[in-house]
């Protein structure tokens, strides 16, 4: 059962996912009646560390520390995804989880991890911004983009900032059972756990220039509640169905109906976001038919429901 745990710094490390695991892990809850553990912040830098906010933190357990630690946390930092970090925390990673430690992850730190070889071979999270970022820098790694975090044995990856939490809570599950998770979650005042993964909080990319079919593009933007066929399309770019369709994949890199979908899925959760419109009603003007079609392509896109994503991403009510 999970009784020592350690969060190691570097220099330029993020206070709030550092404090994610102080949260978590290091307050004494045992007056509720919930585990407590023997937590400790080391460092990989020296006996001082500046954060990514500019103030300092000392006090801090050498690396030796990381020897009895039966769970290793790495919270992201500053140019943590492009830096070299120290061979001596990379090796005492590399035992931990040798002599059957797990390590946990927040967003970027999930890169020392990549660096230690922890990776290879395994599924593994990181903020949506650095995904593709990561899939470059460690290609022996399967990268996930659109998920919270990643279970992968003795490693869990965990997607940007208050994705942290659902790493650590997991953790906590898994070693002690729902009813204490769902305890240390009420006491943080967050949900114990959510629904879909991160490719709700994904920004709406920016238009994509393109030569030949971007009349049909900015068209397609324009119907989108109406049906349309390749066919269709080819006829009003005034090219045969099959160059329509490898000029569209040339010029977009997807497919006329994936890229539909996207569009019709974008303008759902705005309007979700942004209006009173009933989830049927919704469904109509982005295209999806009624709100089954709508339900259906949200949970296989966004990994959550149409009022799943609007409890969450909805403003406060206005007063008129």
């Amino acid at each position: 059962m999970l009784k020592n745990v350690a969060a190691v710094l570097l220099d330029g490390v993020h206070p709030f996912e550092l404090g994610v695991l102080c949260e978590v892990f290091g307050l004494d809850r045992s007056a509720q009646g919930l585990p407590v553990y023997d937590f400790a912040v080391v460092s990989a830098e020296g006996p001082v560390l500046r954060t990514h906010a500019g103030f300092t933190i000392s006090e801090l357990h050498g690396l030796d520390r990381l020897e009895d630690a039966d769970l290793i946390c790495v919270p992201a930092g500053d140019t943590y995804v492009v830096r070299d970090y120290p061979p001596e925390l990379l090796a005492a990673l590399r035992r931990a989880v040798d002599r059957g430690a797990r390590v946990l992850s927040v967003c970027a730190g999930v890169f020392i991890l990549g660096a230690a070889g922890l990776l290879d071979g395994r599924r593994c999270a990181t903020h949506w911004m650095h995904s593709a970022e990561l899939a470059r820098a460690f290609p022996l790694a399967d990268v996930q983009p659109d998920v919270l975090y990643v279970d992968a044995g003795p490693v869990v990856t965990s997607a940007g900032t208050a994705a942290g939490i659902d790493a650590c809570l997991h953790v906590v599950r898994q070693e002690h059972g729902p009813e204490v998770a769902n305890a240390i979650a009420r006491r943080m005042v967050v949900p114990p756990h959510r629904d879909g993964g991160q490719a709700q909080f994904i920004e709406r990319p920016l238009p994509v220039a393109c030569d030949t079919v971007g009349g049909v593009l900015a068209w397609m933007e324009r119907h989108l509640d109406s049906e349309m066929t390749v066919e269709q399309l080819a006829e009003r770019a005034h090219m045969s169905p099959r160059t329509f369709a490898r000029r569209f994949q040339q010029e977009t890199g997807t497919t006329p109906y994936r890229w539909l979908l996207r569009q019709r899925v974008l303008l759902a959760q705005e309007l979700l976001e942004g209006t009173d419109e009933t989830v049927d009603a919704i469904a109509g003007r982005s295209g999806f038919g009624n709100a089954a079609g709508l339900r259906h392509h949200f949970l296989r896109t966004l990994g959550t429901t149409p009022n799943g994503y609007r409890r969450t991403f909805r403003g406060p009510t206005r007063v008129a």
